[in-house]
């Protein structure tokens, strides 16, 4: 998530703080500027201020992927090639939005971009935001024609195909939830683990949840994402990231400011979230 001050400039400042929470809470790994950090909305100068800061401020204490994607094949090729990637472990790349390319121009992009890369690459399947989905048949050529591309961010919300996909992949390649709220079924089927919007302000127990799963503790694994299902649903009611800023906003990390088209939480929807993290101690 990126925080921005109430004029809509970066605020860097408040940025770090939610590194130091997250990293203090507990999670494994980040991701700087993915969906939840409005890369669409941010410059390529701000971009790589954030990029920049996140490194600094992360200073090797986890593993550190840099979310970089985008519909023009060649463009993204060229920034791979020439961007300053020091600091971070792998690059996840979303899928071409808007083109709906077909699965062999989705396979070739990949390709492109794993010539094009200096780190390991995991794919980005988001297709409620993208337009296409990239089918498991896809994902599968993907992993077999590279070990560089190391695992897939599934959010396709498609049991059927993520399974598919465990069934069948290459024994060390990742598949990793990108849905809050199917993390621990998705789990149950073989998934490895999550890439979370929730996390960004609930990251103790949505990394506890994650860890019970990965070692076979249920129970406490299902405690958990039953504590935290409603609080998820609030998160997303009113767009991604508003209801993560404003959640941040109660626990005094960060303010709530996002840039349009998104706009703020609501107060229905800040009092709905104050209400339930109060009640559930999140």
């Amino acid at each position: 998530m990126t925080p921005l001050h109430k004029d809509g400039s970066l605020d860097l400042a408040s940025l770090g703080q939610l590194i130091h929470f997250n990293i203090q809470q507990g999670i494994n790994y980040l991701v700087s500027l993915g969906t939840t950090g409005e890369t669409a909305v941010l410059s390529k100068e701000e971009k790589k201020e954030v990029w920049k800061h996140t490194v600094q401020v992360v200073g090797g204490r986890v593993p550190l992927l840099i979310g970089l994607g985008g519909n023009d094949t060649a463009a993204l090729c060229r920034e791979l090639e020439h961007l300053d990637l020091d600091g971070f472990d792998a690059v996840l790349s979303v899928s071409p939005y808007y083109n709906r390319p077909s699965q062999e121009g989705l396979y070739q992009h990949y390709c492109l971009l794993e010539k094009a890369s200096p780190l390991p690459l995991m794919i980005y399947n988001v297709p409620a935001r993208t337009g296409m989905n990239i089918s498991a048949a896809t994902t599968l050529r993907l992993a077999e024609a590279s070990p560089k591309f190391i695992g897939i961010k599934e959010a396709s919300g498609n049991f059927a195909q993520i399974m598919e996909i465990i069934r069948l992949r290459r024994k060390d390649f990742l598949v990793v939830s990108g849905d809050d709220n199917l993390t621990l079924p998705l789990m149950a089927a073989g998934c490895d683990g999550l890439i979370s919007v929730a996390a960004n302000c609930f990251p103790g127990p949505v990394s506890a949840m994650v860890k019970n799963a990965l070692e076979g503790r249920y129970r406490e694994a299902r405690d958990l994402h039953y504590r935290l299902l409603h609080a998820m649903d609030l998160l997303f009611s009113e767009g991604s990231p508003a209801g993560v800023k404003a959640a941040l906003s109660i626990k005094n990390i960060c303010g709530s400011t996002v840039r349009l088209p998104n706009v703020e939480a609501s107060a229905g929807l800040l009092s709905a979230l104050e209400a339930e993290m109060a009640a559930k101690e999140l």
